[in-house]
């Protein structure tokens, strides 16, 4: 069903969003007709799905597997206390409800593999990256390129983070990017505000990609020091020779759809 309007009540509730005239009615509905796929319900999921829910977003499908640690709440504020212990999607969804009604949440208890991928991003118009291991990375960068769904990478280490989009067949890659893959998680040390500070701009890369607005982080990594409060920005080539994105890429090869049964 096609969405053609929003109610008196979102209109109030967006109403400081829909006098920008770069969203306006017009645009509200874009968010409300517009699903993205978050992969992880930790520090930078915690942050751009709050922020993609308050916005208006219509679906937010948030996967992951794990639950609720101690270890967590410094940086992964969709979870509280009273969570410890619970799955963190169903964490997630009892937040981002009470957040924003109107906002439809699909939680997903699932590590994410190549066998499920595809039909976790199925009729998404985004992928936000919030993952901490680099094989889950590139499997969300081979389904964005298989699906042609724009994908919103973060990182986060310490006191520094890092961003950018990557759009199948106009950017570079993930792969471009990152060519290794040791397969293993990323246990870092971390201060909450810097997932903060990045997941704000992956939730703000993907209301653009939704508008069609802005300039986006192509082909760029923006990089954060927040020691400093500095920002730099480094060029990202396409590698030509990429497994995934370059011109001899075999894509299907990498992914192994899950099993369906029929009736």
């Amino acid at each position: 069903m096609v969405i053609q309007s929003i109610s008196p009540e979102e209109a109030v509730r967006y109403n400081r969003q829909l006098i920008l005239p770069e969203i306006a009615p017009e645009g509200q509905i874009k968010l409300k007709q517009a699903r993205v796929l978050i992969a992880g319900a930790g520090g930078l999921g915690s942050v751009s799905a709050y922020y993609l829910a308050a916005a208006g977003v219509g679906s937010i499908r948030i996967a992951d597997s794990d639950c609720v640690d101690a270890g967590n709440l410094n940086r992964q504020i969709l979870h509280g206390t009273g969570d410890i212990g619970k799955a963190k999607t169903l964490s997630a969804l009892e937040k981002l409800r009470n957040l924003n009604p109107y906002c439809n949440v699909e939680p997903i208890q699932e590590f994410i593999t190549d066998g499920n991928i595809l039909d976790m991003a199925e009729d998404c118009a985004v992928i936000l990256d919030g993952t901490d291991n680099l094989k889950v990375r590139k499997i969300l960068n081979r389904a964005s390129i298989l699906k042609g769904i724009p994908l919103v990478y973060g990182g986060v280490e310490g006191f520094s983070g890092m961003v950018t989009t990557f759009i199948p067949g106009r950017t570079s890659c993930l792969e471009c990017l990152f060519s290794w893959d040791n397969g293993q998680k990323e246990e870092n040390g971390i201060i909450g505000p810097v997932p903060g500070m990045i997941g704000s701009i992956q939730s703000m890369e993907a209301i653009k990609l939704i508008l069609g607005i802005g300039k986006l982080l192509t082909n760029k990594l923006l990089v954060f020091n927040g020691m400093g409060i500095s920002f730099r920005k480094i060029e990202i080539e396409k590698n030509p020779d990429c497994p995934v994105c370059g011109s001899n890429a075999d894509i299907c090869s990498f992914m192994k759809p899950a099993n369906k049964t029929t009736k």
